[in-house]
């Protein structure tokens, strides 16, 4: 079984013969001057829970994701060690600090085991890491903010540096097979606003490829898979046109 749901931006649900993993979730209301509409998908009995959390930037993490636990007892979080959790902050918003005992944290670059999942983490090119986890048979790489950011931009350099710290990292999976991809194809960066997703298409062997962190921009997928360079590789990559779609069995 993979069932995979995507919520909204970089939020996805994916189901597991097994497992239950939810990464980069926050509520839609989270990201002042976007209309998000995504929602939170019923949790589905008889499997625990593992939420990820790439970094701490509001599109990408919110403190309401340790509230699952009052109706889930047991889910697991693996966060990125740049989000700060202390104790009065956690008593502030309501929120026991005995979670952190149900915390793994993480930095880049490492593997770690979590229950009978291993974990691997990518140095991000902006905040925290990207994460690659192996559960049930399964590859499953989620690239948070790890993407050639300002390629395309007036600020070359920038760009070029960025790039070349991007393939560094995406490098690292070029001897894995990925079974399931969650990849940036932002819109912000102009021209360039495809360069790390084709250069991860281009070089890691991946079955299927959903892009994210699109702020709704849903005619980039079109956009990109018109792009003749990919020549068939396209056909890897996830029509994605709207919040909340449900893509059932797809391995």
């Amino acid at each position: 079984m993979l069932n995979v749901t995507f919520i909204h931006h970089s939020a996805f649900l994916v189901e597991t013969d097994n497992h239950l993993l939810l990464f980069d979730y926050f509520p839609k209301e989270a990201v002042e001057n976007m209309n998000f509409r995504g929602k939170l998908p019923e949790i589905p009995a008889g499997k625990n829970l593992y939420v990820f959390a790439s970094h701490g930037h509001k599109d990408h993490f919110s403190i309401e994701v340790l509230r699952l636990i009052d109706d889930h007892p047991d889910t697991t979080y693996i966060l990125s060690k740049d989000i700060r959790l202390g104790k009065n902050y956690l008593i502030r918003n309501g929120i026991d600090p005995s979670i952190k005992e149900h915390i793994h944290w993480v930095k880049d670059v490492n593997t770690y085991t979590v229950d009978d999942m291993k974990v691997n983490t990518l140095r991000s090119t902006d905040e925290g890491v990207a994460f690659l986890v192996n559960v049930d048979g399964l590859n499953i790489y989620h690239a948070g903010d790890l993407h050639w950011w300002n390629a395309g931009d007036a600020r070359e350099i920038y760009g070029n540096l960025i790039g070349k710290a991007y393939k560094k990292e995406v490098n690292r999976m070029q001897n894995t097979h990925i079974d399931l991809a969650f990849v940036v194809l932002d819109g912000r960066l102009g021209d360039g606003y495809a360069l790390g997703m084709e250069y991860f298409l281009e070089n890691i062997d991946a079955d299927l490829v959903f892009p994210m962190h699109m702020w709704q921009e849903w005619d980039l997928v079109k956009r990109l898979k018109r792009n003749p360079k990919l020549a068939n590789l396209e056909k890897k990559v996830v029509d994605i046109d709207r919040e909340n779609i449900i893509f059932y069995n797809i391995v």
